[in-house]
């Protein structure tokens, strides 16, 4: 499956969509990097909006990716699959993510409109996911103007499940290699180890160790719910 995760604004988490809850249950898909400027977390290969032609030939030999396009690269990506008929067929969805935030919601508005309106990609290959939500919110009210476009609209597909919570571990991965999946395998006694440690400094950072662990257990079981909410 080729997924691009994609909206017209920063600071929605598209890095953190694309290689915490997308490319670890699409078989550790390869994750493609767009960017020339990017506000998200980004440590995959980069790749220009300009540079289309070779993404396209990337795609074709690729079986599972996921395609992450930066703000300042979404208006030249949705150009040029107008010039190269056709093309926007190589992706099987387009995954929009936002946040409760109104520029944010506005430029999510506007994604859609030029995936649907501009390109013709069909209704159930647009699909939303709520970022950053506090799970005591009723969804409806913080993302009041994305639910009445889409019960006028109904040109993609938005679903109440697929929002990721607020979790500090999100912040900790920023910028670091580490995958949620990676502290998930890592069975070291981290506890045994600050037992042993000879100074507070060795202690606090294994006893970090412990927390990240343990908090990308919980983590990781809801961004299970998201995932099957998002491709139901």
């Amino acid at each position: 499956m080729i997924i691009a995760v994609m909206n017209y604004s920063g600071n929605v988490g598209k890095s953190m969509v694309a290689r915490h809850l997308l490319a670890p249950r699409l078989g550790d898909a390869s994750v493609i990097s767009i960017e020339s400027i990017n506000a998200d977390d980004n440590d995959g290969p980069t790749m220009r909006g300009s540079e289309f032609g070779t993404l396209q030939e990337k795609l074709l030999a690729l079986d599972d990716a996921v395609v992450d396009i930066g703000a300042s690269n979404v208006e030249d990506l949705v150009n040029r699959m107008k010039s190269y008929s056709g093309s926007h067929e190589d992706f099987d969805l387009f995954v929009v993510p936002t946040v409760p935030d109104a520029k944010q919601e506005r430029d999510t508005l506007a994604t859609i409109k030029a995936l649907s309106d501009e390109i013709g990609i069909e209704r159930e290959r647009i699909r939303v996911v709520l970022n950053m939500v506090d799970p005591r919110d009723a969804l409806r009210s913080k993302f009041a103007s994305l639910f009445a476009f889409h019960d006028e609209h109904r040109g993609f597909v938005l679903r109440e499940e697929a929002s990721i919570h607020e979790n500090e571990l999100f912040g900790k991965l920023a910028n670091s290699p580490i995958t949620i999946g990676d502290l998930l395998a890592d069975a070291t006694d981290y506890k045994a180890m600050i037992r042993e440690a000879q100074t507070s400094e060795q202690k606090t950072e294994l006893a970090r160790k412990v927390a990240m662990r343990r908090l990308a257990v919980g983590v990781n079981a809801q961004l299970d719910s998201v995932f099957a909410a998002l491709m139901r």
